[in-house]
């Protein structure tokens, strides 16, 4: 019920968020969603992908920090309030988001997350019926 994100600890000055897209881009590894949190000195670049043990092999043997871990994709009708009903589910529940981020694709709404409590936040979906976006299936994505 869950996709494959790959953390790239990344530093702030030029050039290390290029060579990281670089790496990608030799190994035909397609990005489908990413978001960078900064802080003064260091960058989490979270990255969505179509192959991601791949990515992940491959930032490593370049000795590039990095870390692959379980998220959770609901896709969502392109309408107006959409993600404020998904995420009151979780909310409703007393499960917290660690973070999310968005994007809209082919006429749809997908909201990647992290909850504190993966477990609860997997029967919220089922019971909720919102439509999961599988590892499986990222390939429609792109």
């Amino acid at each position: 019920m869950t996709v494959h994100q790959l953390s790239v600890f990344i530093e702030n000055k030029s050039g290390v968020l290029v060579r990281v897209l670089q790496l990608l881009k030799k190994e035909n590894i397609q990005l489908i969603a990413s978001t960078i949190a900064d802080t003064v000195d260091y960058g989490i670049f979270r990255i969505i992908c179509s192959q991601p043990e791949k990515a992940y092999n491959v930032l490593k043997e370049a000795g590039v920090a990095v870390s692959l871990c379980d998220v959770f994709a609901v896709e969502l009708d392109d309408r107006p309030g959409k993600a404020a009903d998904a995420i009151e589910f979780f909310a409703g529940e007393g499960v917290s988001i660690a973070y999310l981020y968005s994007f809209l694709l082919n006429g749809k709404g997908v909201l990647i997350f992290r909850t504190d409590n993966a477990e609860k936040a997997a029967e919220i979906i089922t019971s909720n019926g919102l439509n999961v976006i599988e590892e499986k299936d990222l390939s429609r994505l792109l």
